[in-house]
């Protein structure tokens, strides 16, 4: 018998996007291959989170997540 992966849903910057458990806000990043670009940074229902703890960071079912990207512009 093959067991289906355990997912969660959670909002990527104001998009539906599921996850296999256990999911991590690296991990996110990794799969929408955001994780390597410079001037990145997330934030997890309105908390800043350090690149730092990207990693440790675990996301939850209906998190809402939202990436941004620094800019050069004036």
């Amino acid at each position: 018998m093959n067991a289906a992966a355990e997912t969660i849903g959670i909002t990527l910057n104001d998009a539906p996007h599921a996850l296999a458990v256990p999911a991590t806000l690296q991990g996110l990043l990794s799969q929408a291959e955001l994780a390597q670009r410079k001037g990145i940074a997330a934030a997890v229902n309105g908390e800043v989170v350090p690149r730092s703890a990207w990693a440790m960071r675990a996301l939850a079912e209906k998190d809402r997540v939202l990436v941004i990207r620094a800019t050069q512009g004036g």
